[in-house]
């Protein structure tokens, strides 16, 4: 079958973005559409150019017999500040306020389209740091850590607070939680991480920060390095002294009246944190 360039463009265009940070030798395309290398060249250009132009990208050229192209997910400061604004706007509404001054956020969790933004956010930011694995605990952290995988192009690990038999053998470790100073136990089986990796810390949100030093803590067992800390809401009410300094968020929750039933919330440190590659 010979292709069409039109033809060519859309279907690489959607391999392309399906496959973010992965390195695609030229030779594959070549092969797939039956063109000269020459032809794909120009065909990339096209698509680079388009990238650039709506945000969608950086594609990447890596020259040489095993080199190849690069997508790698942008997200540009006026789509980051319409994701958060936009968060920040469903954050604030009295209906989601709980008992307690909790918030309510299992919908938005479960909001794909939102998530995948959410995602790509996250993942924009990362984009030129080495990261191998994303790790959460599993609570509602879990949807964020996999939207960010997905546009890492890395998998997620998930840390238990028990074990369970389909995990083989385990690793444990005993914490301090942040907000109420509880012992708590944390579990990871000991197939889920390779000793060197660099791992992005992530969650729905943080207070004082002890469970992410408490994740922090268990990458030490692993002999594995955190990437960075990414944190979908932080509080700033915060009496004690927060465990982590060096985190991302997005948004920050600074007051909540259960009384007048208000909910404050402002932009987190996403577009003030120093080392943005955008």
């Amino acid at each position: 079958m010979k292709w069409k360039r039109s033809e060519r463009l859309v279907d690489m265009t959607q391999h392309l973005l399906a496959n973010p940070h992965t390195l695609i030798p030229l030779t594959y395309f070549s092969s797939l559409y039956d063109a000269a290398k020459s032809s794909i060249s120009e065909d990339l250009a096209i698509v680079k150019e388009t990238f650039e132009e709506r945000g969608t990208g950086r594609l990447i050229t890596v020259p040489g017999a095993a080199g190849g192209v690069k997508y790698i997910p942008v997200v540009g400061e006026r789509e980051a500040r319409d994701i958060i604004g936009g968060l920040i706007h469903s954050l604030e509404d009295p209906d989601r306020l709980l008992p307690g001054g909790y918030l309510y956020m299992t919908d938005l969790l479960g909001d794909p389209h939102l998530l995948d933004r959410i995602g790509k956010l996250f993942a924009s930011w990362f984009a030129d740091r080495r990261v191998d694995a994303i790790m959460t605990v599993a609570t509602k952290g879990i949807s964020i850590a996999h939207a960010i995988a997905r546009h890492l192009n890395v998998p997620v690990i998930v840390v238990r607070r028990d074990s369970k038999v389909t995990d083989g053998p385990t690793v444990s470790i005993n914490y301090v939680s942040g907000s109420n100073r509880r012992i708590q136990t944390m579990v990871l089986p000991k197939r889920s991480m390779k000793s060197g990796q660099h791992v992005l810390l992530t969650d729905d949100f943080m207070k004082v920060g002890g469970t992410m030093n408490g994740m922090k803590n268990l990458l030490q067992e692993f002999g594995c390095e955190p990437a960075g800390v990414a944190v979908l809401v932080e509080s700033e009410d915060v009496q004690e002294e927060r465990l982590v300094e060096d985190y991302l968020s997005l948004a920050r929750l600074r007051k909540v009246n259960e009384k007048e039933r208000t909910i404050e919330l402002i932009e987190g440190n996403y577009f003030t944190k120093g080392g943005n590659p955008q």
